[in-house]
């Protein structure tokens, strides 16, 4: 099959998370519609609103049961079945994955079926970020066999970022570089994300699930920092909780909040709260590219994120924000305690971060980019 495939193609966009399918991949879903692909979603626990959501878009919405977490083999097989059975009940063309269970799974799935697999690594996760214990390196071990057997038996592996793309090839992960594609991230709609009116006073936020390897700890111990030189600060985090073998607990959180942390829960629309601060954190040790980094970007905020993989392209160093080292409480306290001392460099490094997001990060630019490297170029593009 060519690359300028023109026809219509049935096409199964597969995820581990049922709210990512609106949140992350919106545009890619209506990229395919508009291009007349027959598009099909899955992921477990679809509840009805989400499913109005992708069928109002013109997506078929099926459910597959996943563990979304841990090592549970029987139950991980058992999603692999329901995934073949799925491909060969829509006589899909094209299964596009993201996250690493659909990757590893949903690749063995459409083994030896017509259904070319294309694998999107979104980040590595908890499975590929180091840390000490015999459980972290068997799971780290086994992910890479996995992994290196998904790429083999794909048609594409799509990266967000050169030091993800590096590691696969570095580890033989992925041992045919041509197999290889480059997106700047998930993309954002900047129309939907503009600039607004900044505080006055130096407001932080930080959205992410509640896990360690987000920098959540790393976040609040900075938070509690700041707050002593800068009583007038604000500091935010939003997200969910986690039921990750990484994730903090109610207990740890709740401690957050007594000293200075405002908990906004998770967040169905995250703008109001993007509004509402002047500074966005991220102190992540690994991530594909951070959706919610580029967010806050189209709408015109400082960025402080860390020097890491997927973050670092998201920041010119004192051009639209700061970069600090992983797992450094002191380093992201003192770049927080730059930029509340300082309200016309928030000012123009959120101006400058507006005009990244439009030069590299559109997201209907990302949705075509994933498409062309697809082999489903709509027709318009030809």
């Amino acid at each position: 099959m060519n690359g300028n495939s023109a026809h219509r193609q049935t096409v199964l966009l597969n995820g581990s998370l049922a709210s990512s399918l609106i949140n992350f991949r919106k545009p890619l879903i209506e990229a395919l519609v508009a291009a007349n692909h027959d598009v099909h979603v899955s992921a477990p626990n679809i509840g009805e609103k989400l499913r109005q959501q992708l069928e109002g878009l013109g997506a078929t919405v099926h459910e597959v049961h996943l563990a979304r977490t841990g090592l549970g083999l029987f139950s991980d097989l058992s999603y692999c079945r329901e995934l073949r059975k799925l491909l060969r009940k829509i006589d899909a063309d094209v299964m596009i994955s993201y996250t690493i269970k659909p990757n590893i799974w949903g690749s063995f799935a459409a083994a030896g079926l017509k259904a070319r697999s294309v694998l999107m690594v979104t980040g590595l996760g908890y499975a590929f970020i180091e840390g000490a214990g015999l459980k972290r390196r068997l799971v780290k071990a086994v992910s890479k066999i996995l992994y290196a057997q998904a790429c083999l038996l794909s048609f594409r592996v799509i990266f967000q970022n050169n030091d993800d793309l590096n590691f696969f090839v570095g580890n033989k992960i992925l041992k045919d570089k041509r197999k290889a594609g480059l997106v700047n991230g998930s993309g954002v709609n900047l129309s939907e994300f503009t600039p607004t009116e900044l505080p006055d006073h130096p407001v932080f936020l930080m959205i992410a699930r509640l896990l360690v390897n987000k920098g959540v700890r790393e976040y609040a111990s900075a938070a509690k920092i700041v707050k002593q030189k800068f009583p007038d600060a604000e500091f935010l985090l939003a997200g969910p909780y986690d039921e990750g073998p990484d994730t903090v607990s109610m207990q740890e959180l709740s401690s957050w909040e007594k000293n200075g942390i405002r908990y906004l829960g998770e967040l169905a629309d995250v703008r109001p709260s993007l509004a509402s601060c002047n500074v966005y954190v991220l102190p992540s040790y690994r991530e594909g590219t951070p959706r919610t980094v580029l967010e806050a970007m189209a709408m015109g905020r400082a960025i402080i994120t860390t020097d890491t993989a997927g973050c670092r392209e998201t920041v010119v160093a004192g051009e639209n924000g700061i970069l600090v080292p992983v797992a450094d409480s002191i380093s992201t306290a003192r770049a927080m305690e730059i930029l509340a001392a300082d309200k016309l460099l928030r000012a123009s490094y959120g101006k400058t971060s507006r005009q990244f997001a439009k030069a590299k990060y559109e997201s209907q630019t990302v949705a075509h980019s994933v498409m062309r490297i697809s082999a489903l170029t709509s027709l318009h593009d030809l």
